[in-house]
């Protein structure tokens, strides 16, 4: 059971301390207090954990101080899409950008950071196509251990400072370890927080339920995470809750393939159908990862990439953000080069995604006129 707060309740106003008095009360019942800010308002809301399903929800709403009462009908309690809550937010914002199932961000970057010219190239072709997100992979888990495992905290603070230059928001930036978090945190204060970091959890780590609560402890920085690659959608959203119930529910569902032969050639087996499936279960936000989900730069006789194809096909049904790869000198990049665009086709890649995300908007609006 959710309780949400009229938005005008302070923590340290008599209605606030009634509710939780009453709350304290109730046998076999423990809660979490939940506080979401946004630009105008705070919004509160109140998880209660144990038998709730004997609680009268009436009883709970005539609380003074009670917007509405929500029951739990999804085993996703925190980001599941409920029965009767409806007007609950799919969306929040971070660092003046807002993540929602309505709207679409665009992260084009580094799938790992190499050295400072790299960096500053694709942060300027980035800026200079309107977009205030980007991808730098710092920490790189490699299925080889030989393998570039990423340059790590010593190139976070120049990553940072070349952000901040050229006014870019959110970076999405994978890690691996709680120590990585740190790092992070620590990089950002050192640099005057420039930028913003999206902590991602990729798809080895989905399963890595320590990193996931220590994550999902710090409220400050959204987490995407990102499908496991051998396990069910049900298993990987489950991965997703347990971020949200340690406190931030500011999270982004990442989708980058599945791993299995049945896709070959692909790298992966394209998932982005299950784009619509994970916005009917929950109210994250949902990603698409064409670029390692399809993980080369082939394409058809119609003269559009694989790649593109499948972004197309993710944004037709209804994506929220991308994570795509570019560089400015792909053979010449230390983590997949094959597969990663040119900085002048970020223009091309950008136009193909307006005109399939235009085509979305076309749908939504063709079934709201079937609907009435």
């Amino acid at each position: 059971m959710i309780i949400i707060l009229e938005p005008h309740i302070q923590k340290d106003s008599d209605e606030y301390k009634a509710i939780l008095k009453h709350l304290d009360n109730l046998p076999n019942i423990k809660h979490r207090v939940h506080e979401e800010h946004g630009q105008q308002q705070t919004l509160t809301e109140i998880y209660l954990i144990g038998e709730t399903k004997i609680l009268p929800k009436d009883e709970i709403e005539a609380l003074t101080g009670v917007e509405r009462v929500v029951r739990v009908s999804q085993e996703y309690r925190v980001l599941g899409r409920h029965a009767d809550d409806d007007h609950r937010s799919c969306s929040f914002e971070y660092n003046g950008v807002t993540f929602d199932q309505n709207n679409l961000n665009v992260f084009a970057g580094l799938c790992a950071v190499d050295n400072p010219t790299h960096v500053e190239m694709m942060m300027q072709a980035v800026s200079e196509h309107g977009l205030q997100c980007t991808r730098m992979g710092a920490y790189k888990p490699r299925t080889n251990p030989y393998s570039f495992q990423g340059h790590g905290k010593n190139c976070l603070n120049y990553v940072f400072e070349i952000a901040g230059k050229y006014g870019i928001k959110v970076i999405a930036m994978e890690v691996t370890h709680e120590q990585h978090v740190k790092e992070i945190q620590q990089a950002l204060e050192e640099t005057g927080h420039p930028t913003g970091v999206m902590l991602q959890i990729g798809t080895r780590n989905t399963q890595n339920f320590e990193l996931l609560k220590h994550v999902g402890r710090q409220k400050d920085m959204p987490v995407l995470i990102k499908r496991g690659f051998g396990i069910t959608l049900e298993e990987s959203l489950n991965a997703a809750e347990y971020l949200a119930s340690e406190g931030n529910r500011k999270v982004v569902f990442g989708l980058r393939g599945m791993k299995t032969n049945l896709g070959d050639p692909h790298r992966n087996f394209v998932d982005f159908t299950h784009v619509p499936v994970v916005k009917r279960l929950t109210r994250m936000p949902v990603c698409i990862d064409p670029s390692h989900s399809v993980g080369t730069r082939q394409g058809s006789p119609d003269g559009l990439m694989d790649l593109m194809h499948a972004t197309a096909q993710g944004v037709v049904a209804g994506a929220n953000m991308i994570l795509v790869d570019f560089h400015p000198v792909p053979s010449k990049a230390l983590v997949d080069g094959p597969q990663a665009l040119r900085l002048e086709e970020l223009e091309w890649f950008l136009e193909d995604v307006r005109i399939a995300r235009e085509a979305y908007e076309k749908r939504v609006a063709l079934a709201a006129k079937q609907a009435h």
